[in-house]
């Protein structure tokens, strides 16, 4: 028996920032780990995805090299080459990962954890050990999940980690779920040249985001190429000669040389012995936490997909420093008024705080100020005009509620608003704040003045804002 202060069961985004944030606190930490260290985030979700959606994002600027007045010819895509550039990406960071495991002075063990009791773990794998630790973060993460109708032999028929690994690009592919992983494959596959369907049950692509987002979102769609279908049942997906076929309800088809499924997943917390450690398990496969994210059981806690209605991995890391301070007896809470969401298509999407239709229903008098990228100088100079900037805030007291952006770096755009909308600034706070020229920055500090109803570069007349 090894004697540890503090457990983590994860090496993903939420348990080696909790290892690292216990280690900092002078605890004794082991790090448990079955797979390779940084989860899906690292391995087979964040990290390989941005890789190969930088390299789509490159290859479609040289295509629009001629807009700068830069000729170029015999412009060609060597996918293997894409997806070897993702793997070593991938490898080294992983490799820095544990380097700095091992400088925190963390015991990482490489095996699968069960507890054994609510305060020893057994380790089986290329490890084998039991250890104590009188405080223990459970961070497993989650999984694709796997459905009948849609057998997957993930060459054909793939989930999001194998669609990741494929050498050779489809021409066609059918993409079953027009949420975030969805749509994220289906920007980074046409930018390839892929020719690309998404069937989606809701009316919308992306529903868990605003209206005006999700519109945006599906007329670029449609403008690159993209085949969408809302409102569409698909009952299964069967192999063909050449490819795969989906049915929809009401006896429509499609047919490609693949398909992903990109709906639902499974929560990582069957056999892990969490009945043996007391912690109850939801019907989904969920735990429940309080604010210190501490379960049912005192001195457990839960952190990221398990514990949590945000799949995010930023979100899974911040939980990991609430739960290793409060393992520690540091006190500490969770707060999701300011998630920042980032969606990695194309045009990108960045949302925090509310939207207008949910400060509405939250009671506010809510309204909502937009500007567009059109408007911006340094859109104009990049040939990135596509999209907008909007702040939702409350009339009577202008306290900035909810933000959203979609266009260039909407993902480093949002970042000001969370701050905004964390510390419960107001419009003034924006609209007294210099913003530097030519940025696109801008469009949040002009978005600010037409949602004080004082634009600067808008005409009077296109300033009237939606509200309710």
């Amino acid at each position: 028996m090894k004697e540890f202060d503090i457990a983590v069961l994860g090496g993903g985004p939420g348990g080696y920032p909790a290892a690292i944030k216990a280690a900092q606190n002078g605890k004794k930490v082991a790090l448990i780990e079955a797979k390779e260290l940084g989860g899906t985030c690292l391995n087979r979700g964040c990290i390989p995805s941005k890789t190969l959606i930088a390299s789509a994002d490159i290859y479609k600027r040289v295509l629009e090299a001629e807009e700068f007045g830069i000729n170029v010819s015999n412009v060609s895509l060597d996918y293997p080459k894409v997806a070897k550039r993702k793997d070593k990406i991938v490898d080294g960071v992983r490799k820095g990962l544990e380097g700095l495991i091992a400088s925190n002075n963390i015991t990482l063990f490489k095996g699968f954890g069960k507890f054994t009791g609510p305060k020893e773990i057994k380790i089986t794998g290329e490890d084998n050990a039991l250890i104590h630790a009188e405080n223990t973060i459970i961070a497993t993460g989650s999984e694709p999940r796997e459905f009948s109708a849609f057998p997957f032999d993930h060459k054909r028929i793939h989930d999001s980690t194998s669609l990741l690994d494929i050498q050779k690009l489809p021409k066609k592919l059918i993409i079953v779920g027009g949420g975030v992983i969805g749509c994220e494959f289906a920007s980074l596959h046409v930018a390839f040249g892929v020719e690309v369907v998404i069937l989606e049950m809701m009316p919308s692509l992306i529903p868990m985001e605003c209206q005006s987002v999700s519109n945006f979102l599906g007329k670029a769609f449609k403008k690159r190429g993209i085949t969408i279908e809302t409102n569409a049942l698909v009952e299964k997906i069967e192999h063909t000669k050449d490819g795969v076929k989906a049915f929809l309800s009401g006896g429509k088809t499609y047919e490609a040389d693949m398909a992903l499924i990109a709906i639902g997943r499974s929560m990582n917390t069957k056999d892990i012995g969490l009945e043996k450690a007391g912690v109850l398990v939801n019907d989904n496969g969920s735990i429940t936490v309080n604010e210190k994210m501490e379960t049912n059981v005192p001195g457990i806690y839960a952190i990221g997909d398990i514990a949590s209605k945000w799949w995010l991995a930023h979100v899974a890391s911040h939980q990991g420093l609430v739960a290793a301070n409060n393992a520690c007896g540091i006190p500490a809470q969770m707060h999701y008024n300011a998630v920042p969401v980032v969606i990695f298509t194309d045009p990108e999407i960045g949302t925090c705080g509310l939207t207008l239709e949910q400060a509405v229903e939250a009671g506010y008098s809510a309204t909502v100020g937009s500007f567009p990228f059109q408007a911006l100088g340094k859109s104009q100079a990049t040939y990135q005009t596509e999209g907008f900037a909007q702040i939702v805030t409350d009339r009577k007291t202008k306290q900035i509620l909810g933000a959203q952006v979609v266009g260039h770096e909407a993902g480093t755009l949002v970042a000001e608003m969370a701050v905004a909308i964390g510390n419960e600034l107001t419009l003034d706070c924006i609209t007294e704040t210099i913003h530097a020229h030519p940025t696109v920055t801008e469009a949040w500090l002009e978005a600010a003045f037409v949602a004080s109803d004082t634009p600067l570069h808008l005409p009077p007349k296109k300033t009237r804002k939606n509200s309710r």
